[in-house]
């Protein structure tokens, strides 16, 4: 991929994680927040250990901007692809720790940087839906990892009022500015320790049952039905 390679891609890499951190902190300054589901949270925070917060891929900007300041510190799983070095720079420069890797390429030592960062304390953020869909299905990435670190997985949704929709697989948003945003925390979920195929397939369609839900129902809030339907 030779433009990839070339000087213009590495402009781009060095310019737009900086650009996007001025952006997003003039962006999300003049949001206002409203947090559903607390008490969610709270239960995961009372455990006095690091918990996994899965969220779906369309809402990671947001979800990350608004968590971030929680905790000792967040750890994120970036896929391996080289497109996906603009999203491991622009974390970075949030503050969040990242291991790289997906379902094709270092998944697996990936998920062990993963449990390494939660046993230092760090929360671990996991877009449930990968790197690349289907969009809203859950894959078993966060529950294989809440079964090998015991840490409980808690599902979050993110739903705003303005927003811009990029044409991208999952259909990204982005906050307008002076949105409403709302942040849902739903009930945690504990996977059993070193669980057997059978576990982790019940536990990730339960979990997948329970994000779905708490996205609906988010939306539905703002009297939407999801977020592509602007």
């Amino acid at each position: 991929m030779a433009v990839k390679n070339g000087f213009l891609y590495r402009l781009l890499l060095a310019v737009v994680p900086w650009l996007y951190a001025g952006v997003s902190r003039v962006l999300f300054v003049t949001c206002r927040v409203r947090v559903h589901g607390a008490e969610n949270l709270d239960r995961c925070e009372a455990q006095g250990k690091p918990f996994v917060g899965v969220f779906w891929h369309y809402s990671v900007f947001t979800a990350v901007e608004l968590i971030r300041g929680r905790g000792q510190g967040w750890a994120a799983m970036v896929s391996a692809s080289q497109d996906a070095e603009f999203v491991a720079r622009i974390l970075a420069r949030q503050g969040v720790e990242t291991v790289r890797g997906s379902r094709n390429r270092g998944g697996l030592s990936a998920l062990k940087g993963l449990i390494g960062l939660l046993r230092k304390g760090y929360n671990a953020a996991i877009v449930a839906d990968g790197s690349r869909g289907p969009a809203r299905i859950m894959q078993a990435g966060a529950i294989l990892l809440a079964s090998k670190s015991t840490a409980p997985i808690l599902p979050m949704a993110v739903a705003a009022d303005r927003y811009w929709v990029f044409r991208s697989w999952d259909r990204t948003l982005l906050p307008k500015p002076f949105a409403r945003l709302d942040l849902w925390y739903g009930e945690p979920m504990t996977v059993p320790e070193k669980a057997g195929a059978e576990e982790i397939e019940r536990c990730r369609l339960e979990m997948e049952q329970r994000l779905n839900g708490l996205y609906a129902q988010a939306w539905a809030e703002l009297g939407k039905s999801g977020h592509d339907a602007a």
